[in-house]
């Protein structure tokens, strides 16, 4: 698979300004890869074992039947069907299980294997020039905010692969990122909250009228689905 396609210049999404600049990597990365599978992707024999081998989770499932072309999902899923064909248990049926206990599920995803895979290059790429460019530390530090999940996923890698010179900086900027972020959102339910309260009627709802999707969003790494 073309490894353009998971390369995103740090400097260049950082630059937007978007949310948590990691899910805006990860929407990117989603985007491509699913218009990239449902096009290109299927005249390359080396892509169609690898989404035969893995499959793809619910989620990316749903957008890839967002796309237009339902006959190359269609051929995806008989090709993929057909490879569950010869080994329907997968996985599942190896290792030993105490009794009454449940297997557990498995699922694998093309797709998240190849965003994670781009996400590990992110993050290496993003501490060598934190590391290095006074300009790309600054630019970090004025991100919108860090979700919970990719603050624990940096906070995590940058104390095993960052320049212990620069450790103790980097992570403020994530607590800064990340904490005031939670910090926002907690006040925002809680006066959410209170609005239900009959003292509040006609009161100002203030920045907490979608405090539920937005603290949602945080806390998954996910964007909320507009309600049915």
């Amino acid at each position: 698979m073309q490894e353009s396609i998971f390369t995103i210049p740090v400097t260049e999404l950082l630059e937007k300004k978007e949310g948590c600049p990691i899910c805006a990597m990860v929407r990117l990365l989603e985007q491509r890869s699913v218009e990239y599978i449902m096009g290109a992707a299927m005249m390359e024999p080396d892509v169609r074992i690898e989404t035969n081998r893995l499959g793809f989770c619910a989620h990316h499932f749903a957008q890839m039947r967002s796309q237009k072309n339902r006959l190359s999902l269609a051929l995806i899923l008989q090709s993929h069907l057909q490879e569950l064909q010869k080994n329907p248990m997968g996985s599942t049926g190896s290792g030993k299980l105490k009794r009454g206990q449940l297997p557990p599920k498995e699922e694998s995803c093309f797709v998240c294997d190849r965003i994670q895979w781009a996400q590990v290059r992110f993050f290496h790429t993003l501490l060598q020039q934190y590391a290095a460019q006074e300009d790309l530390r600054t630019l970090w530090k004025e991100q919108p905010f860090l979700c919970l999940p990719h603050y624990r996923q940096l906070t995590t890698y940058a104390k095993q692969n960052l320049d212990k010179h620069w450790q103790k900086d980097f992570q403020q900027s994530l607590n800064d990122l990340c904490l005031k972020q939670l910090d926002a959102l907690e006040a925002d339910v809680s006066h959410y909250c209170k609005m239900f309260d009959y003292r509040s009627k006609g009161g100002d709802w203030g920045t907490s009228k979608d405090s539920i999707e937005r603290s949602i969003a945080f806390l998954t790494s996910g964007e909320m689905p507009p309600q049915p």
